[in-house]
């Protein structure tokens, strides 16, 4: 009885009680999935259907980077972009090497909604897992979600650019984009095909998303002429015009 009546008050806000055995019943399938996002990533770009990428959060290059032996293997022209300096700087040094490689310290906002991240201090990173360093966001809220402390997080001055004036910024060919924005992935994506014709493969991580934005990016996917299926925590969009077979 108390059970369904604490249901009842969760649905009034918006919220929705998931059982636990529902999440772990999920994390097994996926642990133990035969697609991967790994194993999708090396078909395309082994079939060579990639010749150009944008990668959004790339963080330092290394740290979580399912994206990074990709590049570097089949030297894809790519444009990597960070918003916070002190892991620009890292993903700088990390592509030393690697020629055409286009660097963007900047953040991707929609009609220039953001110019500030909320990021862990430096000196308290420390106290914290690997994932934390990746998790900078225009929302407070997303890092005490994940368990940071208030004192330890500090506001940093972003620049930011529109997806589409990034994509029209560069000549060539982009036929992949990537995107880790913590929560702001599909807003992304829905500006880039709502304002221009650009239609690459789309991976975005929707785990942080609200529900609104998803239905929002799922019904213009359809408008816009694209298959999309689930990944683990990532959502696949290609264009239908691009012929995928999946080698599993």
């Amino acid at each position: 009885m108390y059970f369904k009546l604490l249901k009842k008050i969760v649905g009034i806000f918006g919220f929705k009680i998931i059982s636990k055995n529902l999440v772990k019943v999920e994390r097994e399938i996926d642990n133990n999935n035969c697609l991967t996002l790994d194993k999708f990533l090396q078909n395309i770009f082994q079939k060579q259907i990639i010749s150009g990428l944008i990668q959004i959060g790339a963080n330092d290059g290394l740290r979580f980077d399912n994206i990074n032996k990709y590049i570097k293997q089949y030297k894809t022209k790519s444009i990597l972009v960070e918003p916070i300096k002190e892991y620009f700087d890292q993903l700088k040094k990390n592509y030393i090497d690697c020629e055409n490689i286009f660097f963007e310290n900047l953040a991707i906002s929609v009609n220039d909604q953001i110019n500030y991240l909320y990021k862990v201090k430096t000196n308290d990173l420390g106290k914290y897992d690997e994932h934390i360093k990746g998790i900078s966001s225009f929302d407070f809220n997303h890092l005490i979600k994940h368990g940071v402390k208030k004192k330890h997080i500090t506001k940093e001055k972003i620049e930011s650019i529109s997806i589409v004036k990034l994509f029209e910024k560069y000549n060539f060919d982009i036929n992949l984009l990537f995107i880790d924005a913590e929560g702001y992935d599909a807003n992304i994506a829905i500006d880039l095909l709502q304002n221009s014709n650009f239609k690459p493969i789309i991976v975005i991580e929707y785990v942080h998303v609200p529900l609104s934005t998803i239905k929002n990016l799922n019904n213009l996917l359809t408008e816009k002429n694209y298959r999309y299926f689930r990944i683990n925590e990532n959502l696949i969009c290609i264009p239908k015009n691009i012929t995928i077979s999946l080698e599993i």
